[in-house]
Parts: structure tokens; sequence; C-alpha cells
């Protein structure tokens, strides 16, 4: 099954208007991804001082309004689907939206866990080569496709589609708190085994769910797709 690896970023060294303009493949989104899109250009354009905490106040809100688009974009593509819909693939070995919100639920904690352990790391001088640009990027170009690792590969274990989302939540919930509230300078420390700091890492969580919401899109389109 194709699934999407934990890659890390390309070095792309020009800013990508991605809030400016949307991919052809995602441009009827619903209007809750148009509203959390525009509280991240918001986001994005404030130029904030570096706080006294380590992290500046802009890289604070551009994590949290990115958290919350994918969030909330994963659940509005998600919401109203039947079973037959959930379960669709469009050929025997590619994922179901289902599969997707398994994923999702499965890799955010694996995820997580590896951003806990690298900030347990002392500061370093070492200055990455990931660019926020290109993490951000990640998130909608979906050209380049990997194989996940075997432990993130969806397996049915959940059967509803709204236990998996209430994990996914739940997770959620307590990344955006250590968002909100962290006085750690995750600029200073870098990921373990990865060439991006600790903060590039935090928004390449929610890239990667991004790009998966995107998978979603694409497989509605997908012939024989049920349409309900």
């Amino acid at each position: 099954m194709v699934g999407a690896q934990t890659p890390p970023a390309p070095g792309i060294r020009q800013v990508v208007p991605w809030l400016l303009t949307t991919p052809p493949k995602v441009r009827n989104v619903a209007p809750a991804m148009r509203t959390f899109r525009a509280t991240l250009l918001v986001a994005v354009t404030t130029i904030a001082p570096i706080a006294a905490d380590g992290l500046t106040e802009g890289d604070r809100q551009r994590l949290l309004a990115h958290l919350e688009m994918t969030e909330h974009w994963l659940e509005s593509e998600v919401n109203g689907l039947t079973d037959r819909q959930l379960q669709f693939r469009a050929t025997a070995d590619t994922w179901s939206v289902m599969d997707v919100v398994e994923h999702l639920a499965v890799a955010e904690a694996q995820y997580w866990s590896r951003l806990q352990d690298s900030m347990k790391q002392p500061p370093s001088d070492k200055k990455p080569e990931a660019t926020d640009a290109a993490i951000l990027w990640y998130g909608i170009d979906r050209t380049n496709r990997a194989r996940t690792g075997e432990v993130r590969v969806p397996t049915g274990r959940w059967k509803d589609v709204r236990e998996a989302l209430a994990e996914f939540r739940k997770q959620r919930a307590t990344m955006k708190e250590y968002a909100k509230t962290t006085t750690d300078d995750l600029r200073s420390r870098m990921l373990l085994e990865g060439n991006q700091d600790v903060y590039q890492w935090f928004l390449m969580i929610s890239s990667h769910s991004q790009r998966h919401i995107l998978q979603i899109r694409e497989i509605k389109e997908s012939k024989g797709y049920p349409s309900r």
C-alpha cells in the first residue's frame, strides 16, 4: 500500500506562496478550510519579535494555526461519509479513507514521541538543512510518494471512523496545549536522526496530515467512488 514516509524535508530555497494559491486538486475546499486558511495567512504574515520563552510569537501562531487547520479539515472531509465511502479502494493495493484516518491516528502519536525524545537533548548550535517553506510544501506536493513504516501501516485497528478520529483529536489536544504553553526553545534542538530542528518537526507533523487529507480528496475523485 502506498503511504507517506517521514522523509527529511527537501531544501526548497524559495518561499512558496502556498497560502495564497490553492493547488488544482483542492480548489473546491470546504468553507471551514477557507476559514482556517485565512487564519493561517494572518499568522504567517505576522512578524513578531523573539519572545523571552525561546519561541517567537510568530512561530507559535503559525504552528497553532496549521494544527487547527489540518485537524478541522480532516474532520470536514470525513464527516457524513458512509461505510461504503470510507472503505472504498481505487485499487487493491491503495488505501481507503478509513485507512488514511487510522494511519494519522497512529502516526501522530509516534511522531509526537519522537519530538519529546528530541527535546531531551541539550541545545545545539547546529543549523537545520531543512527550511520551513520546504516542510510546508511537503504537505501540498504529493508528486513524490513512498511507503510508510510498517508500524504505521493501517491494519483495521478501529472499526468505526469516529473512534479513529477521537484518538487523533486526543493526540492533537496534547500537542496544541504544548504549542500554546511551552517555554521550551524548539529551534535550539535538532530532531533525533533528522535534518531539521524540533520546531520544524512539529510543523512537519501537521504538514504530514495535510498531505494525507489531499490523499483523501484523491480517493474521493477516483473512478468508482460511491456516491453514498
